[in-house]
């Protein structure tokens, strides 16, 4: 029995664990706020905080561990809630609303469902070797909120796999899980140092490796990206490391109109693939 629980309890021939309870800003209750904000924190523990009916849903069909789910003490639960506690080997908490709302970063609205879920392992073949691999690179990207955007557009568009490189925003990060809205459990996003690490993984002989930059010596809809691709995006400031800009075989640009300047790396990237997405049905179409 997990440490805190209560007994077991018996209805018929089902059994159910009573929850923990949490009532007050406890250490249990502190280590899971610290999850929040502290990256440091989240990595020692492996575990990091999901928020939302989406997440949480896909989180658990997409078979990760989750470790705990926090439910309200007080008030009525939807069917959803009451299937997932039902169902879920998680550990069953309730908790003070006060303090539910706490962790899910809301003023006025409690969550329905919090979960705790473990960090699966940064290993690049989560990544599957598919014969017309798409992979996204995000490089060194500061912001969490990019990073979850662009996490849910390479899963709307077809990717196979987003790696973010370098010193870079956590991919579990409260606000780039949210902004992922549930790709981030459906799509296998993992982090990685260097370019060497991730080019000898999705054997970059056969890939070929295209890098965006609003200098590009090619305008994206003209470059061909219907075969085996890895597509970097760079830092919203900075661009591509200067290791990534070596190791491109083509760099490709967007063209755009009005006053703007240039993309937003997120947007940046969604755009590429997009045009990625286009050019494949294209390619099915013709051979259907």
């Amino acid at each position: 029995m997990a440490a805190g629980l209560g007994p077991p309890t018996s209805s018929g021939n089902v059994v159910a664990v009573r929850p923990l309870t949490i009532t007050s800003r406890n250490a249990r209750f502190q280590q899971w706020q610290a999850l929040l904000g502290n990256r440091t924190k989240r990595q020692r523990a492996r575990e990091f905080l999901v928020q939302g009916v989406r997440p949480i849903t896909l989180a658990i069909e997409h078979g990760w561990m989750v470790r705990a789910l926090i439910r309200p003490t007080t008030g009525t639960r939807s069917q959803w809630a009451k299937q997932l506690l039902a169902e879920t080997d998680a550990e069953p908490v309730a908790m003070a609303p006060e303090l539910m709302r706490e962790l899910g970063e809301k003023q006025d609205d409690t969550p329905e469902l919090l979960a705790v879920v473990e960090m699966p392992p940064d290993r690049l073949d989560r990544i599957p070797a598919e014969p017309s691999l798409l992979v996204v690179v995000f490089d060194r990207p500061t912001t969490p909120g990019n990073v979850g955007t662009l996490i849910r557009s390479a899963d709307a568009f077809g990717a196979h796999g987003v790696v973010v490189t370098g010193h870079a925003a956590d991919i579990y990060d409260p606000k780039s899980v949210r902004a992922s809205t549930g790709s981030l459990f459906a799509l296998p996003t993992v982090r990685a140092v260097r370019p060497d690490d991730v080019l000898s993984r999705l054997d970059a002989g056969v890939a070929q490796v295209v890098g965006t930059d609003e200098t590009g010596t090619v305008d994206v809809d003209a470059h061909d990206l219907t075969g085996p691709t890895v597509l970097v995006i760079g830092n919203e400031t900075a661009g591509m490391s200067s290791a990534w800009r070596d190791a491109c075989d083509t760099t490709v640009t967007i063209p755009i109109g009005g006053s703007a300047s240039s993309l937003n790396a997120a947007a940046a990237g969604t755009a590429v693939l997009y045009e990625a997405a286009r050019q494949r049905r294209s390619l099915d179409s013709s051979h259907g």
